[in-house]
C-alpha cells in the first residue's frame, strides 16, 4: 500500500459514483440498470465501488473475468447478480461458476456445450447469459443463426435468462453501425422472447434510439467520463488526481526538457517537476513536444501544459505563466477532476479516458469521500 506521504494521491468520490448511477437508472427507466466493475471498477477500487453502487440501488453488475467475478462474489450481497463479460474461460471448471453464483455470457458453440454438458451433469440449469456479436467482430456468437443452431443443439439445459450484445461506436450517435447494430439485436430478442435483452453501455443509454431493452449496462459515465463525446458532460466527476511538485527551476530560451530533448523553451521558462510518471499510469506522450500540444494540468484552478516526454517516476509543466509563490515544491497539480476533465486529460495526452482511468497506478494514495 501508498505510504500517506505519496506525492500521487486519488480522491475518490464515491457519493458522485451513487449520484451517476442514479442518474443514468433515471434516463434507463422503465428498464433496469446494472453498474459494469471490471477492472478493479475502472481503476477506483471495486471494494469500495461495489459496496457503494449496491446502496445506490444496482442489483446487477458485470465484470469481465472469473477472477473480478469471485471477488465481486466476496463483496456484494447474495441476491445480487454477477455476469461475466468474458464468458466461460478456457480451462475454467464451470463449477465455480455454479458455486459462487457467477453467470457468464455465453458466445460460441464450445462454450455453450460446456456450459450445458455441466448442467446436464448436475441435473438443472446453470444460469448464464447469451452473448451476440451485432458489430465488434470481438467475442459472441458470430450471427443469429449460429447462435440459434447451437441453442436448438445444447440449449435444454443452459440457463440463459439474458440476451446481449455491445455497441461499436455508440457515443457517435449518427454512426450507421449504431443504426445497424439495433436492427441485428432486435431480431435476435424476436427470435428469443422469453430473454432479456441488454443492449445499451454508457454511450448507448443516451442514443436517440433509446436502445436499452430490459437492462442498460453503463460502465465509464458511472466513473465520470462522458458519455456524449463533444457535448457537455452529464455525468459527475468522480476521480481527482492530484501530484505534488517536487521542484521547480528556471531555464533559458532554446534550453531542452525531457529525453530526447522532444521540446524546446522559447523563451525564459519556469519549470515545475511533478512526482509522478508512466509508472503511476501517466500517458508517455501526455507532454508538449516541438510539434504537438499535450495535455493541461491545473494550480489551485489554472491551468498549464505538460511539455516534454513523461519519464518513469516524473513529469515537467511549464508553469512561468504563474506567480512563482503559486507554484513551489510541495505545491500540488491536478492533472485531472473539477478543474481538468477526465476526457479533456486523456485526449490530449493522445489516449482515451477508459486507458487514464484504469491505468491508475498502485504508488498513489487513494483517499476515499462520501462527498454531498
Amino acid at each position: 500500500m501508498s505510504p500517506d506521504s505519496a506525492p500521487g494521491r486519488l480522491t475518490i468520490d464515491l457519493a458522485a459514483l451513487a449520484d451517476n448511477w442514479r442518474a443514468l437508472a433515471g434516463l434507463a427507466a422503465p428498464g433496469r440498470c446494472a453498474a459494469v466493475v471490471k477492472a478493479d471498477a475502472y481503476g477506483i477500487g471495486l471494494d469500495r465501488a461495489a459496496p457503494a453502487l449496491w446502496a445506490a440501488g444496482a442489483r446487477t453488475f458485470f465484470v469481465a473475468h472469473l477472477g473480478e467475478g469471485l471477488f465481486a462474489r466476496r463483496l456484494l450481497p447474495p441476491e445480487a447478480e454477477i455476469y461475466l463479460l468474458n464468458g466461460l474461460e478456457a480451462g475454467a471448471d464451470p463449477a465455480d461458476y455454479r458455486e459462487h453464483r457467477l453467470k457468464p455470457a455465453i458466445g460460441s458453440l464450445e462454450e455453450l456445450a460446456r456450459w450445458s454438458a455441466f448442467a446436464a451433469r448436475a441435473g438443472s440449469p446453470a444460469p448464464c447469459a447469451l452473448h451476440l456479436d451485432t458489430g465488434m467482430s470481438r467475442l459472441g456468437f458470430s450471427s443469429l443463426e449460429a447462435l440459434g443452431a447451437a441453442m436448438e443443439t445444447h440449449g435444454a439445459l443452459c440457463g440463459a435468462g439474458l440476451l446481449m450484445s455491445h455497441f461499436v461506436s455508440s457515443e457517435i450517435p449518427d454512426d450507421p453501425l449504431n443504426a445497424l447494430q439495433i436492427a441485428r439485436f432486435a431480431a435476435a430478442r424476436a427470435a428469443f422472447p422469453h430473454l432479456s435483452a441488454s443492449l445499451a453501455n454508457s454511450s448507448g443509454i443516451f442514443l436517440p434510439e433509446r436502445p436499452i431493452y430490459d437492462l442498460a449496462r453503463p460502465g465509464y459515465a458511472l466513473y465520470g467520463g462522458n458519455p456524449t463525446p463533444g457535448r457537455p458532460n452529464p455525468m459527475r466527476p468522480v476521480v481527482t488526481l492530484t501530484v505534488a511538485v517536487q521542484q521547480t527551476r528556471w531555464i533559458e530560451a532554446g534550453a531542452t526538457c525531457g529525453y530526447n530533448a522532444q521540446w524546446t523553451a522559447r523563451r525564459r521558462t519556469r519549470l515545475a517537476t511533478l512526482s509522478a510518471g508512466y509508472a503511476d499510469g501517466l500517458p508517455r506522450g501526455a507532454g508538449a513536444t516541438d510539434s504537438r500540444p499535450g495535455a493541461e494540468v491545473a494550480f489551485a484552478g489554472r491551468r498549464c501544459p505538460l511539455v516534454g516526454r513523461v519519464s518513469m517516476d516524473l513529469t515537467i509543466a511549464d508553469v512561468t505563466d504563474l506567480p512563482e509563490d503559486a507554484v513551489t515544491a510541495g505545491s500540488r497539480a491536478e492533472l485531472f477532476g473539477a478543474a481538468v476533465e477526465l476526457d479533456d486529460f486523456a485526449a490530449r495526452s493522445g489516449t482515451i479516458g477508459y486507458q487514464a482511468l484504469t491505468s491508475l497506478g498502485g504508488r498513489y494514495r487513494r483517499d476515499y469521500a462520501q462527498g454531498k
